[in-house]
């Protein structure tokens, strides 16, 4: 019997004893790098990929570590937990292991989220300089790692020298003034446009259009210098070494107008790949798939059918049926790349705008896990949000507040990050057990995590080759072949609460010989063309 023991508990519990190892109390203490080896084969030849198929691990910046001691976090912060995130060695199994990093706006702002900047060239002084931000962009890169930022740019805020400029052109009727007409507005007697929110301009008959609320004054995206504004902004962080963006509300660039919006974000995209060819970019487009489709043409979305308490993953690791979820990621995969060639889905569970996954997915009826292993072992670019790995909590609740999904990282070592203003969040119900704590356990869902992503960078073509999903009818278990450059794997699921074996060769699957891993709640074992899947658990073959 061939049995790959290497992602088992049991060969885990051997390779990570952690005799000997020990926690820096310091907030710049690393718990990651305390944590042992977990080894996983690699197939001969296999190199890490440096394209943009990736792993990334959303920060939302003020909530995860805090390098100075003033409750806030800071891009020094990111710098100091890097060999938490990713160690540098592609194998190594001491740190999570991902692939890119999204920071959300470090731009200055009064407000905490920073989403409505007031200068989309700095960074804001509670965050760090502009040297700490090139420093952490050569670290990433040092280790294979992407840095995008997060750029909302449909609107800034009030504070911004851009409206600034515009208040004092439309209050002194300087129609000549090239910040005139910088935002989108309507003059006193003229027709507001319909479905969209104004706010009178102070000293003026002007309306200016502010959808999100009065402080996020919209841009005018007819001007051609507001499209070069923005433009210029983006060149600017490019050029500083950032690998490319997360943009935010992206069909709101021109309000109810899709077909607007995505004409200005195909000349955007094709200014940004004139300037950095292999730049990473995801939109969020956060509706049906219809409506992500009339963006994909110009760039990748973010699948939101995927996410959340009722999407596709959280439905499929709960409900332990997953034909319909791989099904979907077949059909939305033919549906992006015949819109463009080089399109990838971009997957997740949960971000800053929704509840955390924990409070739909618990660890320990093993919902999560299988979660995270349909999420990662599988095509394209999937996301995680910080604390994810911890099972991390946190939702709006009944004080309606998002800074209750964006609550301080549960580091457990002393870090000194504080949680965001307006937080309501029960402080004994944040996770099932600190950084700390979950990296020196075997069963922990942050080892579990680290597993998952070991697995799928050691079968690169799980992420980046032609994928064909699998009806396997009358079993528990579900799958695709993946194949890319002359190179198949068979990706299996079984998430349901039962162990299921299958004939490979019956199957039509005999050609899959060796079991190069598997991770879940269970264990996985092929006998000749007889494989055995334990419950909640997923297997790779080759």
């Amino acid at each position: 019997m061939k049995k790959l023991l290497s992602l088992t508990l049991a060969l885990l519990l051997l390779l990570t004893l952690f005799a000997g190892c020990s926690q820096d109390p310091s907030p710049s203490g690393n718990p990651g790098s305390s944590a042992g080896e977990l080894a996983v084969p690699v197939p001969e030849g296999v190199k890490a990929p440096e394209d943009n198929a990736r792993v990334f691990y959303e920060i939302f910046v003020g909530s995860f570590s805090d390098s100075d001691g003033d409750g806030l976090g800071d891009l020094r912060g990111i710098i100091k937990r890097m060999d938490y995130l990713n160690d540098g060695d592609e194998s190594s199994g001491k740190s999570l292991g991902v692939e890119g990093l999204w920071l959300t706006p470090i731009f200055p702002s009064d407000s905490y989220h920073k989403y409505d900047a007031d200068d989309y060239c700095a960074v804001d002084k509670g965050f760090g300089t502009l040297e700490d931000l090139k420093e952490l962009a050569e670290l990433c890169h040092s280790r294979n790692v992407k840095l995008i930022l997060d750029f909302a740019i449909n609107h800034t805020s009030r504070n911004h020298q851009w409206f600034k400029r515009f208040t004092e052109a439309r209050q002194n009727g300087a129609a000549d003034d090239p910040y005139y007409d910088f935002y989108s507005c309507y003059t006193q007697g003229q027709e507001a446009p319909e479905g969209r929110v104004f706010s009178k301009l102070a000293g003026t008959d002007v309306y200016y259009e502010c959808n999100f609320w009065d402080g996020m004054p919209e841009l005018n995206f007819d001007n051609p210098d507001v499209r070069q504004a923005v433009l210029d902004a983006a060149k600017f962080w490019l050029d500083l070494g950032v690998d490319g963006f997360r943009f935010d509300a992206a069909k709101y660039v021109y309000y109810g107008d899709h077909s607007a919006s995505t004409e200005f974000w195909g000349w955007y995209l094709n200014e940004l790949r004139a300037i950095k060819p292999d730049i990473y970019t995801v939109a969020e487009v956060w509706d049906d798939d219809w409506v992500t489709d009339l963006y994909y043409p110009a760039m990748n979305c973010f699948d939101f059918t995927v996410s959340q308490a009722e999407g596709l993953i959280a439905s499929a690791a709960k409900e332990g049926s997953v034909k319909d979820y791989l099904e979907y990621v077949q059909s939305y995969l033919n549906d992006v790349k015949s819109l463009r060639g080089d399109a990838m889905i971009v997957p997740f569970i949960a971000n800053h705008d929704t509840d955390r996954a924990a409070g739909y997915l618990s660890s320990g009826n093993g919902c999560a896990q299988m979660a995270a292993n349909l999420l990662l072992l599988g095509p394209g670019s999937p996301f995680l949000y910080y604390g994810e790995e911890l099972g991390m909590r946190g939702s709006r609740g009944g004080a309606n507040t998002d800074a209750n999904r964006r609550l301080a990282m549960v580091w457990g070592d002393g870090d000194s990050v504080k949680d965001p203003e307006g937080t309501t969040y029960p402080a004994d119900n944040r996770a099932d057990g600190t950084a700390a704590e979950q990296l020196s356990s075997a069963s922990s869902l942050y080892t579990h995590y680290k597993k998952v992503i070991l697995l799928r960078k050691a079968n690169p073509e799980i992420a980046r080759g032609d994928y064909s999903a699998l009806r396997l009818d009358g079993t528990n278990t579900g799958g695709f072949i993946s194949e890319w450059q002359g190179s198949r794997v068979l990706v299996l699921h079984n998430p349901s609460g039962s162990a299921s074996t299958l004939d490979l060769a019956a199957l039509g699957l005999g050609e899959f010989t060796v079991l190069s891993g598997f991770v879940g709640m269970g264990e996985a074992a092929l006998d000749g063309s007889t494989l055995t899947i334990g419950a909640q658990t997923s297997v790779v073959l080759r």
